[in-house]
């Protein structure tokens, strides 16, 4: 069962310089050694200014840039999310922050362990909420203080796509699902657009903005490199490269889903694609990913 204890580590948020999304800012720790008690920590490393990308427990926003690819509503999560943290006047080129005010954004996070990538999977907490926390202490993040996270409330916002991980613990699952389902009752931010349970899938248009279906990001990034497998002559739908590339360890885009706490398949298993449509046949909040 995953562990419902976090650390707290304290620092800054940085975005100058940076390309901050929906779902993943820059984070300065105050005590970089901190990242040592993490596990897999030997996956994260710090960039020159000692800087490292997170990846937000629990969230899953529209891309702003997947390669050169992005989602219709990317930006608009990303601006949310910066606006809330408290970022202001933010001027961009492309997508990298040129000016912000303030530069830096004093908070913490709450991690466990870093991901795949070496980045550490965090609830990102500011302001007074973040200054009650002491530095280096390990925390049972119960339901008061997940409310108070960022992440809990760009789902509340309907900003984010709901996304947890076998991680992610069981309690915390619950919380954060009652969030969005909230916010789809509401018709909320992606969920007034969310095309996830059948879109169309023929060229990279289909789901990339500025006019292309909104779908859950995870089956974004899936599609879009089903697609560029498709311009170097793969032959076969989203199902079956999703099936090929299961057998390359190095590799595997097929990840395994646990449906409803209850039955573990692989994402190919709930993929029909007809012609020019795809049919995603579990309802995405009934979803838990196997952390990789």
């Amino acid at each position: 069962m995953a562990s419902p204890f976090y650390l707290a580590i304290k620092g800054k948020f940085v975005i100058v310089g940076k390309q901050p999304d929906g779902d993943s800012v820059r984070f300065i720790a105050n005590t970089p050694d901190l990242y040592e008690e993490l596990h897999r920590n030997y996956r994260i490393k710090l960039s020159r200014d000692r800087s490292v990308q997170l990846r937000f427990e629990g969230i899953d926003a529209p891309e702003v840039h997947y390669g050169s690819d992005a989602q219709i509503l990317g930006e608009q999560a990303r601006d949310q999310l910066l606006a809330r943290m408290g970022f202001d006047n933010i001027k961009f080129s492309g997508n990298k922050v040129q000016a912000a005010d303030p530069d830096t954004v004093s908070g913490a996070i709450l991690s466990k362990a870093a991901d795949a990538n070496g980045r550490p999977v965090s609830y990102v907490v500011l302001g007074e909420d973040a200054e009650q926390l002491e530095n280096g202490d390990w925390i049972r993040v119960e339901a008061g203080l997940l409310r108070k996270t960022i992440n809990f409330q760009m789902l509340t916002e309907g900003a984010a796509y709901y996304t947890v991980y076998t991680s992610t613990p069981v309690a915390h699952r619950r919380l954060l699902r009652k969030a969005a389902l909230a916010a789809r009752q509401d018709n909320q931010g992606v969920w007034a657009k969310d095309a996830t349970n059948e879109f169309e899938l023929v060229e990279r248009e289909s789901i990339t903005a500025p006019n292309g279906e909104l779908i859950l990001p995870k089956l974004f990034r899936r599609s879009i490199d089903y697609l560029k497998a498709v311009d170097n002559g793969f032959r076969g739908n989203l199902k079956d490269w999703l099936i090929e590339v299961s057998e390359k360890p190095s590799r595997n885009e097929n990840d395994r889903v646990v449906i409803r706490d209850a039955v573990e398949v692989r994402l190919s298993d709930l993929i029909k694609h007809y012609n020019s449509r795809v049919v995603f046949q579990e309802d995405i909040l009934n979803l838990t990913f196997v952390e990789k």
